[in-house]
């Protein structure tokens, strides 16, 4: 490969991207999105910014093991007034332990003069000493010229001293911020290749945001003026209009330039997935007109589009949908889903032969159940568990006879108002018939808790299972209470290993029960496949 065509990606998802309006995440969306970033093998990943918040903290005091990517925390330059030594903020970053660091500083004028308040010598300073301070603690340091487009058009001298203070204390990349996202990308393609005359392109990199539905544009005419890092996030999150989209930005670059990242084909193949599980931990339905991974970027109905893209689907889609993990849509004689079927058996270890019935049979179940709502793109063990029922592979190890959850709420003897639930439950394990009954923080946790009361016993390796999420969508919010409910669980246990399964239907602790069903099974399942140890 190029040096000179080699582009790093940097995921700001987890910090930028968790400034969204609405979003909120946890440690758990954190760790699992950050892994699923190491595994799709973008170069970067910010984590979030040390001692912002008690979430950031927990991340970072636990942080995620990468394969592939080098983890980042986010700061500020030291304040003005003080020395980079001794500021807490600096100090803070510094004391991340992470591979690399970004700091943020201001390099237009009008910041500096009306936001900071202090002399613009001053904010250089801040600048070039802080990166000074950091590049003597950190592998990697890294400066975000904030507002640097607006202060180039505005003060292109200022602007540059600021970009080139952090180059030469020591910053591995000076990446250029779109901070407030209205500049156009004939300006970027100007502005970055003037910059280059100062600062080598294998060091600067781009931040776009999306104010003007250009951020994607705006990153590739910067790569293509030079810059040779491009940040961004899934599926554009960002503050305002959110930040250049990633899941559209790297599809672009592989498949439509000749230039390079460090993702391979089937990397690639990654991207629909991550988009949907995304949406799925924000617990909102993804975009289905989103470029390369949207439900109906690939999608077409009757008349003349079909009849060509059956005769060739190069007549209307400018890629092959399978190189991003998608797949083709035929509305009217739909004949889709059995490669991304045959590719998932792969993931999950079956083989089984392309033609056998079972096969087809399984692609249209799929179909049918993802039409009645379930969402197996952010519930691969239920996928799982589906397609080994289907090859009639998965054995009984339980089967439930009843359940009943019950709520009361009262006065405790201290005096308190509170709510408790119950339940109990009635299985048939290996011809034993068996009830338990417990309580607990609502009517799923004591559902889940009279299960593995029951199971545990029988079955000691749950013992370490833990629900670690659950997440409830209305499906027909306008048939109201008689809403179609669907349930997202994510399990997990003492290994690290993580997985999710999913329920359906109008009654929510159905699709609970559901859901807990499957994550159970899934884990019995895995137990039986492990080798035996002496």
């Amino acid at each position: 490969m190029s040096d000179d065509k080699r582009v790093y990606l940097f995921d700001t998802t987890l910090r930028d991207g968790a400034q969204t309006q609405g979003v909120d995440f946890n440690v758990g969306d954190k760790q699992a999105l950050a892994e699923a970033l190491d595994r799709l093998g973008v170069d970067y990943i910010e984590g979030g910014w040390p001692g912002a918040n008690p979430t950031d903290d927990a991340f970072f005091g636990n942080p995620p093991r990468f394969r592939r990517a080098k983890f980042v925390a986010f700061g500020m330059t030291r304040r003005p007034g003080r020395s980079a030594a001794n500021d807490p903020g600096l100090s803070a970053l510094l004391n991340a332990k992470t591979h690399a660091v970004c700091m943020v500083g201001k390099s237009w004028d009008f910041h500096v003069d009306v936001a900071l308040g202090i002399p613009r010598a001053e904010n250089v300073a801040m600048i070039a000493e802080s990166v000074a301070h950091a590049k003597e603690r950190v592998a990697e340091v890294m400066f975000d010229s904030e507002h640097f487009f607006d202060g180039y058009k505005n003060n292109p001298a200022y602007a540059l001293e600021c970009a080139e203070a952090a180059y030469k204390a020591g910053a591995r990349w000076v990446v250029l911020c779109d901070t407030n996202g209205g500049t156009l990308p004939h300006e970027i393609e100007r502005i970055v290749g003037e910059v280059t005359a100062r600062i080598p392109g294998s060091h600067l990199g781009i931040h776009c945001h999306n104010d003007t539905e250009n951020a994607v544009a705006n990153s590739l005419a910067a790569v293509r003026a030079g810059v040779r890092q491009v940040q961004g996030t899934l599926n554009g999150l960002g503050e305002r209009c959110g930040n250049a989209n990633l899941v559209s930005l790297i599809p672009s670059l592989m498949l439509k330039t000749d230039f390079k990242t460090g993702l391979d084909d089937n990397d690639l193949k990654q991207i629909t997935h991550l988009s949907r599980l995304l949406d799925e931990r924000l617990n909102r339905a993804p975009s289905r007109s989103a470029a390369y991974v949207g439900e109906s970027a690939f999608a077409h109905k009757g008349g003349l589009h079909v009849s060509a893209v059956e005769k060739d689907p190069k007549t209307y889609e400018h890629i092959e949908p399978t190189l991003v993990g998608n797949r083709r849509h035929i509305v009217v004689s739909d004949q889709s889903g059995r490669a991304n079927i045959l590719a998932r058996f792969r993931e999950i270890g079956l083989e089984i032969d392309a033609d056998d019935p079972k096969v087809a049979a399984l692609v249209e179940t799929v179909k049918l159940r993802e039409y009645d709502g379930y969402a197996y793109d952010g519930a691969e063990a239920s996928f799982e568990l589906l397609a080994r029922r289907g090859l009639g592979s998965v054995p009984d190890y339980f089967k439930l006879a009843r359940f009943r959850v019950m709520d009361e709420r009262r006065w405790n003897m201290r005096g308190d108002l509170v709510t408790e639930s119950e339940a109990t439950v009635t299985l048939d394990v290996h011809g034993e018939h068996m009830m338990t009954v417990a309580t607990g923080n609502g009517p799923v946790n004591a559902l889940d808790t009279a299960l593995r009361k029951a199971l545990t016993p029988l079955y000691p390796g749950l013992a370490d299972m833990r629900l670690v999420d659950f997440k409830v969508r209305i499906l027909t919010p306008q048939a109201g209470t008689e809403a179609i409910t669907r349930v997202m669980i994510e399990s997990a246990d003492a290994s690290g290993e993580r997985w999710s399964t999913v329920g359906v239907s109008p009654n929510i602790i159905d699709a609970s029960y559901e859901a807990l069903n499957d994550a159970l099974t899934w884990k019995l399942m895995k137990l039986s496949q492990a080798p035996a140890t002496r």
